[in-house]
């Protein structure tokens, strides 16, 4: 028998598991949640079988690094960034999440890769071409906020890395892929801006 010593592992997981230990992010995969993050640095994920089938890590890690954005610093010391269910603003506070979340996305023509698939996916799929663009949504002022915490904090250069490498793969994938799946998506090159 032979002794097996490497697995496989899939590249845009890892591309995303990169970019969370940079963050500061320990990802961990469980079946008890969808997503949880602690306060004290591990973000605990559902495994596969519990996820959406149009869920994925990278989108997964995404969104909930969004969340963050949106809440600020401190929500990192807090567990679920200081969101709770209970809160009458928590939608408000989703909605901004994710505007922030289609802005990071539409740097590589990947809104729909990165597509929330919850509850909400109906308010991300009628997004604007800008999401961060006028308009009375509340939730706009706490996105732009965000996305400006998002472009100079320490985080930018993490994001932006599993962006674009996620985009060279999809892109790699463009001609191959039907439509039932989530990589079958029109991609901008990642050196185009």
């Amino acid at each position: 028998m032979r002794k097996i010593s490497r697995k496989y592992a899939d590249p845009v997981d890892l591309i995303w598991l990169h970019a969370a230990a940079q963050m500061g992010m320990r990802i961990e995969r469980s079946a008890e949640v969808n997503a949880s993050w602690d306060g004290q640095g591990v973000l605990t994920i559902g495994t596969p079988e519990t996820l959406d089938p149009d869920d994925c890590l990278a989108q997964m890690i995404l969104h909930e690094s969004c969340h963050s954005l949106c809440e600020g610093e401190q929500s990192l010391l807090k567990p679920d960034w200081g969101l709770e269910s209970f809160n009458p603003d928590k939608k408000v506070r989703e909605h901004a999440c994710l505007r922030l979340q289609a802005m990071f996305a539409d740097r590589y023509n990947m809104r729909s890769f990165y597509a929330a698939t919850t509850v909400f996916r109906r308010y991300y799929d009628q997004l604007p071409a800008d999401p961060l663009g006028d308009g009375d949504d509340p939730a706009i002022e706490i996105a732009r906020e965000a996305w400006d915490r998002a472009n100079r904090g320490p985080w930018a250069q993490p994001l932006d890395e599993a962006l674009r490498r996620t985009a060279l793969i999809a892109d790699a994938l463009r001609e191959i892929t039907d439509i039932a799946s989530i990589w079958h998506l029109p991609v901008r090159l990642p050196n185009a801006t």
